[in-house]
């Protein structure tokens, strides 16, 4: 593999004085050979080992910057290469990660991040985790694989534990080490513990946080839960008081003494901080007694034998359907005699009516008959006046406009001039006057 990548140089020797096949190596193609022998190895011995403990906060940053050398082309020393690199994580063999260790990277151009607080199951056992990271320009992948080995810790796990909400922070900014230094000096200040530990860190979008709009430069936020091996301080212990449980149930800031010493950094939601004393908390683990209710110890299971008598399920099936179906027969005749048997009829009804208001319902109703016979028959002839007496132009009598066996009822009820035969369009004042001498006349 050496060779190959020797001879790959090109002609890296040349021939010296002191002898022939003496050969020498120029500076520029041995430092290019260096690099490329390191390179190689680089790959060869790829795995990181690392040790957290268990109960404590594990952080392990995925830097561009490692990566980027494992890409071809691989750069020259001295030269700045910003390829988009994005990172996969999963156990070796499995498709994801274990349960504890989370993982984020916010873009391609910056680091990515495995975290999470090891369980005490997982001490002693190596958690191999594969590393592929993927250059997004070249198309280009290198893996690596991270060792985890969880060592035990002392006094697992502390017993006096506090988790606080930060508003003003999203989780890869908390993790990194000066930013939670500065918060676990701060909280050391407040609490003043002898041992504190960093237990876990948790993106408030994994509690059912929503994602903040993008303005004003709005963060997540983050849970950050610590541990200590002394009991809570004054200050830490205000949050639970009746003043401020009141101020958090309505939506207001609870006043607390100590706040001023995170409020430069760190903007802390106090009604969301949770305060757990392991040493209070009673063990819900009880000894089995056997008695009534616990079946005792049967030994191997002890299938059936193949001798069991066959069960007749007719009677079973009888009862399921005869009750209900005799239940609703009863059920439909008595809703039957209701409808049909107890009506009381027209001729109950007029009997319980007084008779004056049986002559005024049948008055009523011979009335209405006669005006619906009437309205079908119009045998009535129209009046004279509506009906013109002679032609005002040859002073011919008009006959009627009907006979007396006409059908009225087609007829329209206003007559136009047009509707009128042999009749003559004059204007209306000389129709006016004429209508007036006719009246006076007599005719």
């Amino acid at each position: 593999m050496l060779l190959f990548w020797w001879w790959a140089l090109g002609d890296p020797c040349a021939w010296t004085g002191k002898g022939r096949g003496t050969r020498r190596m120029s500076p520029a193609t041995s430092g290019t050979f260096l690099l490329t022998v390191f390179t190689l190895f680089s790959k060869v011995h790829s795995d990181r080992n690392v040790y957290p403990s268990a109960g404590v906060l594990f952080v392990h940053v995925l830097e561009r910057e490692y990566f980027k050398g494992e890409f071809p082309p691989y750069p020259k020393p001295g030269e700045v290469s910003n390829d988009p690199i994005t990172f996969n994580t999963n156990l070796m063999g499995y498709p994801d990660r274990p349960g504890w260790l989370r993982y984020i990277q916010r873009t391609p151009y910056s680091d990515g991040v495995l975290y999470g607080s090891p369980t005490a199951e997982n001490v002693g056992k190596p958690t191999i985790i594969e590393i592929t990271a993927y250059n997004r320009r070249t198309f280009e992948t290198a893996r690596h694989n991270l060792i985890i080995n969880i060592m035990s810790a002392e006094e697992f796990p502390l017993p006096y534990q506090a988790e606080f909400f930060i508003k003003n922070m999203n989780v890869e900014e908390m993790l990194a080490s000066e930013v939670l230094g500065d918060f676990l000096g701060a909280v050391k200040n407040v609490w003043q513990p002898e041992r504190l530990n960093a237990i876990n860190i948790t993106s408030a979008l994994d509690r059912g946080g929503r994602v903040p709009l993008p303005i004003n430069d709005m963060k997540e936020g983050v849970y950050v839960m610590v541990g200590a091996d002394v009991a809570f301080s004054s200050c830490l212990r205000e949050v639970e008081n009746p003043q401020n449980q009141l101020r958090c149930s309505q939506e207001m800031e609870p006043v607390i003494t100590c706040d001023k010493k995170f409020r430069t950094q760190f903007y802390i939601d106090w009604c969301k901080i949770s305060l757990v004393d392991k040493t209070k908390q009673v063990s819900t683990y009880q000894e089995v007694v056997r008695g009534e209710g616990i079946l005792p110890d049967g030994g191997e299971y002890k299938p059936p034998s193949d001798s069991l008598k066959s069960r007749d399920y007719y009677t079973d099936f009888l009862v399921t359907l005869a009750v209900p179906s005799a239940v609703a027969l009863v059920l439909f005749l008595i809703l039957a005699y209701i409808m049909c048997c107890r009506r009381e009829g027209v001729e109950k009804r007029n009997m319980q009516t007084p008779d004056i208001q049986l002559v005024h319902h049948s008055s009523i109703q011979k009335s209405t008959k006669e005006l619906r016979d009437m309205s079908k028959n119009r045998e009535i002839a129209w009046p004279l006046s509506t009906l013109p007496v002679f032609h005002p132009v040859t002073g011919e009598i008009i006959p009627p406009l009907h006979t007396d066996n006409y059908d009225s009822t087609n007829m329209p009820l206003m007559q136009t001039q047009q509707n009128l035969p042999h009749q003559t369009q004059i204007p209306q004042q000389q129709t006016t006057e004429l209508s007036s001498l006719l009246l006076l006349s007599g005719i």
